[in-house]
């Protein structure tokens, strides 16, 4: 739910919120879905997965890092990873983002953010579901795969190394 902000995107880059961090766009502070267990166990894991890469210098693993897209949108995804130092608020697209699905989370509004990493120049845009444990990649479309490549690191994410086991 979007609320119209009575503050600048400079205001609002100087404010803490006392619940989960709002994202800003245009004007109006938009909350974000509130995390699951699924959605924090995927989270987590991922960045586990992740941090190991950060043995490489210049590699760094971010969880909910505030990002400027561009002049009015400042875009939280749940995790992102980018390979030179970030500045604190980062204008500059990383290598991942990602996006975990909660089950308040509106598709269309999902399917927006996915579009607008890509177009800022994201080269890996993931979405993640951890109830149905589905792993998709957005090139313009969803598209579900059975392994998010990572080939800067020679890698792939596995569903073994992001969803929680059913036994």
């Amino acid at each position: 739910m979007a609320t119209k902000a009575a503050l600048t995107v400079e205001e609002y880059m100087h404010t803490s919120f006392p619940d989960l961090d709002k994202e800003y766009r245009d004007g109006e502070l938009v909350e974000r879905s509130l995390p699951d267990f699924f959605h924090s166990r995927a989270q987590s894991r991922l960045i586990q997965f992740l941090g190991q890469f950060e043995k490489t210098p210049g590699v760094y693993a971010c969880a909910e890092l505030r990002m400027r897209l561009r002049e009015g949108l400042v875009l939280i995804p749940d995790i992102c990873v980018y390979i030179s130092e970030p500045t604190k608020v980062p204008t500059t697209p990383p290598l991942i983002a990602i996006e975990i699905l909660s089950d308040d989370d509106r598709l269309t509004k999902v399917l927006q953010k996915l579009e607008e990493y890509r177009t800022w120049g994201v080269a890996h845009v993931w979405l993640v579901d951890p109830q149905g444990k589905h792993m998709y990649i957005w090139t313009g479309a969803l598209t579900e795969v059975t392994a998010f490549p990572i080939p800067e690191f020679n890698a792939s994410i596995l569903p073994n190394d992001l969803f929680l086991s059913t036994a």
